[in-house]
């Protein structure tokens, strides 16, 4: 069954982009940018700035000299100039069942912070593309730049169905960033997949992607927690398929270990392949821990 169908006023209030805005600064005030929207790398760029002058020698191609200046001041100079080359943000949206049923606050909190990067990447000038994954990879927005776009985004998002199987390693075939431009990649999701080992060996495909390759896990206490216990029947929600189980407290004490081993196993593969992950409950905080995932280390907030 397709999720329930929030209004806007659920998922982003009216002072939200407000909040936005106070995060912005905040985010500069505990850490010093290094990159903004136009980065400067050692790759080849796709615009030439002017950065200064300085004196000509007699090496040097004298086809960089300004002359104009020469002109004026009797001297020889060159102008100088940076490369620059645009960041790309890419922000990937588990859309399916799980992400939404039984606990509704995952998908609230997934909308929030996809809202929230594609809004600091458009106050950078930075180009941001939006993607919705369960049995497939599906772009819900073309690259968008300008501040003024974040509207956009918040309507994608809002129309975006909750439903089906996650199948990771089918959108992780599925989606090539480009090679030409330098991306920051964001994948928010449960990571739930068919098998519980699916998103672990998906990890080494997703290091391979040119750019900053992040895994924002989104889950709910009860999920790693459950208050469950005696004779019960279960709805696996992205299947409907039903069991009737006895459990016992053993029974719940093996489930969590279960779940703490996915997720250590899943951060510990992250980390071999150099991709940064993060785990946040549905009942935490946005603010600080929008904050927490910026400061970690990424190009999209100046990281060091």
């Amino acid at each position: 069954m397709p999720a329930e169908t929030l209004e806007r006023e659920d998922l982003f209030d009216a002072s939200f982009l407000d909040r936005l805005r106070v995060l912005a600064l905040r985010l500069r005030k505990r850490r010093q940018l290094m990159r903004r929207g136009s980065q400067s790398t050692s790759a080849t760029g796709f615009t030439r700035e002017f950065k200064d002058y300085r004196h000509y020698t007699p090496r040097e191609d004298y086809r960089a000299i300004d002359w104009r200046l020469y002109a004026r001041l009797d001297k020889l100079f060159v102008r100088l100039y940076e490369e620059t080359q645009e960041l790309n943000l890419h922000i990937m949206l588990d859309t399916s069942t799980s992400m939404a049923q039984p606990f509704p606050e995952k998908r609230r909190q997934a909308l929030r912070f996809a809202v929230a990067l594609a809004y600091l990447a458009l106050s950078a000038q930075q180009r941001v593309s939006l993607y919705s994954m369960s049995s497939g990879v599906h772009q819900e927005l073309p690259p968008l730049r300008g501040q003024g776009n974040i509207e956009k985004v918040i309507q994608a998002v809002m129309k975006l169905k909750f439903e089906g199987l996650t199948d990771m390693k089918r959108c992780f075939e599925e989606f090539r960033p480009s090679k030409q431009r330098y991306g920051i990649i964001f994948i928010i999701s449960d990571f739930f997949g068919r098998e519980i080992g699916s998103a672990t060996e998906a990890v080494a495909r997703v290091s391979a992607w040119p750019g900053e390759n992040h895994f924002l896990q989104i889950v709910h206490p009860e999920e790693r927690q459950p208050e469950i216990e005696g004779e019960l029947e279960l709805t696996e929600v992205e299947t409907g398929e039903r069991r009737r189980f006895w459990l016992t407290k053993r029974d719940v004490q093996r489930y969590v270990e279960t779940f703490d081993s996915f997720v250590t196993s899943l951060a510990s593969e992250c980390a071999s392949h150099s991709v940064d992950f993060m785990q946040v409950t549905s009942d935490e905080a946005f603010e600080e821990r929008f904050l927490d995932l910026l400061v970690r280390g990424s190009a999209l907030a100046g990281g060091v």
